[in-house]
């Protein structure tokens, strides 16, 4: 299997990091992460992110970007991402009014294809993240997610497939993972089980539904570099929770 880097999405631990970022990341890097992928720096300046992130020999995988802030403060995220030394940058969530009519699909096409194409000027890559909507919803004959993908520029805009919600959404995630083979740089690793009252519970690794094995086989043929664990919500401590899912993945990736 090839070398995949382990991650962590921070919004997993939103509250603590609320009360205390630095000393979150600390525990973070301290439990075994090799990367992390932000959504927020606690109020760190990029200088002051760098000199942490090196004093704790954890990477920038990326951060999770608002779309409006892709599109109206470009210059502001590229020059903070390289200094902390990010290597990808994702749009998390594309609200509805940039898909509602067919002339703002259109206009985010482009936005896309042209952030990603100013991005990789500055040596990042540019990504966009799926919730379970993304294969609910269609766009001409299309799901949303492959019309998002077939009317961008493969080299400008990539795939950070969240497999929990391509599941959820009724989807196979490994056919999405050979689908966009050689597209999908990060993967948003992680576990779902559904309770039974039907609602989707995201879990630490090796407590859901998800066949995680075969994800990871699969991410490692089709180019994955990061696999980047996250929990929407955490079923008990988040901290616990993390550790135990950096624990699974260091072990099958032996």
């Amino acid at each position: 299997m090839r070398k995949m880097g382990i991650g962590l999405q921070m919004y997993t631990l939103r509250d603590e990091t609320a009360k205390d970022f630095v000393g979150t990341l600390r525990k973070v890097a301290a439990i075994g992460y090799e990367g992390v992928e932000f959504a927020g720096y606690g109020g760190l300046s990029a200088d002051e992110l760098r000199a942490l992130l090196d004093e704790l020999g954890i990477k920038a995988v990326g951060s999770h970007v608002d779309i409006n802030r892709v599109k109206n403060n470009i210059d502001e995220v590229i020059a903070f991402e390289k200094t902390i030394g990010s290597s990808y940058v994702v749009v998390p969530y594309m609200p509805e009014e940039f898909r509602n009519t067919p002339e703002a699909w259109q206009e985010t096409l482009a936005l896309f294809d042209e952030a990603g194409k100013r991005f990789a000027e500055q040596g990042l890559v540019f990504g966009y993240h799926n919730h379970s909507f993304e294969f609910e919803q269609s766009m001409g004959d299309q799901l949303l997610f492959d019309a998002l993908f077939s009317g961008t520029d493969s080299a400008a805009v990539k795939v950070e497939l969240d497999v929990c919600w391509a599941q959820h959404g009724g989807q196979d995630p490994l056919a999405y993972l050979n689908k966009y083979k050689g597209r999908v740089p990060l993967v948003h690793f992680k576990d779902l089980r559904v309770d039974a009252d039907g609602k989707a519970l995201t879990m630490p690794l090796g407590e859901g539904d998800i066949d995680l094995e075969s994800v990871l086989a699969v991410s490692s043929e089709s180019g994955t570099e990061w696999l980047i664990v996250e929990q929407d919500q955490c079923q008990y401590d988040p901290i616990e929770s993390i550790t135990n899912s950096c624990k699974w993945l260091q072990s099958h990736l032996q």
